[in-house]
């Protein structure tokens, strides 16, 4: 009996998922998480986005199920922005370690 690896085949079993969907994406919620998450990286809030040294950083908005984000490329007065979309916690993550690199690139860069 040959095994699949042997046989140059790749093949992943099926996982289970138990009968369980993964929870649904609250986005309020995330939103307020969110908005601690980044005054404790000591960004400052000012209306829907959050400012680091007076300069327009992050902005934030809830769109339905969904949170949008504009992240500024540069630390400038007038940044251009990236664009993005929160729609679970995988991608919630991914955006605050995206800005904490982003930070730590802004203090070497100053």
């Amino acid at each position: 009996m040959r095994s699949p690896r042997s046989a140059g085949v790749h093949a992943m079993p099926d996982l289970p998922d138990f009968g369980f969907a993964p929870p649904s994406f609250d986005a309020a919620g995330a939103l307020v998480r969110l908005r601690r998450a980044l005054r404790d990286l000591r960004l400052v809030e000012r209306g829907d986005g959050f400012e680091l040294r007076g300069k327009r950083v992050v902005e934030l908005q809830q769109d339905g199920a969904a949170i949008a984000t504009r992240l500024a490329r540069k630390l400038a007065a007038t940044p251009e922005f990236d664009r993005g979309r929160i729609a679970d916690a995988a991608e919630q993550r991914k955006f605050v370690d995206e800005l904490k690199r982003r930070l730590e690139r802004w203090e070497r860069e100053e």
